[in-house]
């Protein structure tokens, strides 16, 4: 462990925690000091910079002595200050919920673009985790009937918070997308969303340990492919709209198979890639 300084500043937190989080081998150990600290003192954290000399109080220490611990062991930053920035909103996480990702943002963008002419859309995310998907279309588009569903009793619990947090009007529902039972054959949609749990299981040794040790296992993994999109598809055929859109996030490594199940008459589907590059996107339009 780097020695500790006599004298606590911003500058010497910066510098002493970075190098003892390069220690601990966390990511972005530079960027996870100042993502708490940042947090501590209640300013952004570009504005650290103004603040070098500024000595740290001995609230302020006791507060982020068991921050620095928590990342110490990995722990992301998210669960550690309770919240994360999505699209236009704050959004609260604890280890019940999947972390937003930046992916997940172009997923809204890409819904937002494709319907901005017609507002009054009635729509639902299934598998909403945190709820950060709705909640960001909502604010975006008040006129939005938005609906959400997940099997968890506690990602809806943390779902329900966000939305009220942001002020946003979403009928929450819960229900499990390989056996659906919550929507009736007359509750349809005009746009369906999902960001379904897509990591195989033979895959999680190689995940990072932040991914893998504190996030939760039911948003993240899926037994086959196969499985989860062909229950969305299911799902989707009996549930939107002739003309209805459906958005997927997928697996980069597994989109031509997810492709595969949308390549039927009853659609017209296309894979987009996402910034990174990835093939990450489906969108689907019902035809009949």
């Amino acid at each position: 462990m780097p020695k500790p300084p006599s004298e606590w500043n911003v500058l010497s937190m910066l510098e002493w925690a970075t190098s003892y989080f390069e220690e601990k081998g966390i990511r972005n150990p530079r960027f996870s000091i100042e993502w708490l600290l940042a947090h501590v003192m209640d300013v952004r954290r570009l504005d650290l910079y103004l603040l070098y000399d500024r000595p740290l109080n001995p609230d302020e220490l006791s507060l982020l002595k068991p921050l620095v611990k928590r990342r110490s062991e990995h722990e992301p930053l998210q669960y550690i200050t309770g919240e994360t920035d999505f699209y236009n909103t704050t959004i609260k996480v604890r280890p019940g919920v999947l972390i937003p990702r930046m992916e997940t943002e172009q997923l809204v963008e890409l819904v937002l673009n494709n319907n901005s002419e017609n507002p009054a859309l009635r729509i639902l995310d299934i598998g909403t985790g945190s709820g950060c998907i709705p909640i960001a279309l909502k604010k975006e588009e008040p006129a939005f009937n938005i609906f959400a569903s997940d099997i968890s009793d506690e990602a809806l619990e943390i779902a329900k918070e966000n939305a009220a947090f942001n002020e946003t009007d979403i009928s929450f529902v819960k229900d499990d997308i390989l056996n659906p039972s919550a929507f009736g054959e007359d509750q349809n949609f005009d746009i369906i969303i999902s960001n379904p749990p897509y990591i195989l299981e033979n895959e999680r040794a190689g995940l990072d340990k932040e991914v893998k040790d504190f996030e939760p296992s039911l948003a993240l993994f899926c037994s086959s492919t196969s499985s989860m999109f062909s229950a969305i598809h299911d799902f989707a055929l009996s549930h939107l709209n002739i003309g209805g859109q459906l958005y997927l996030e997928l697996h980069e490594n597994n989109a031509g198979e997810v492709l595969e199940i949308f390549s039927t008459p009853n659609w017209s589907a296309s894979v987009m890639k996402d910034y990174g590059n990835k093939d990450r996107f489906l969108i689907a339009k019902k035809l009949k």
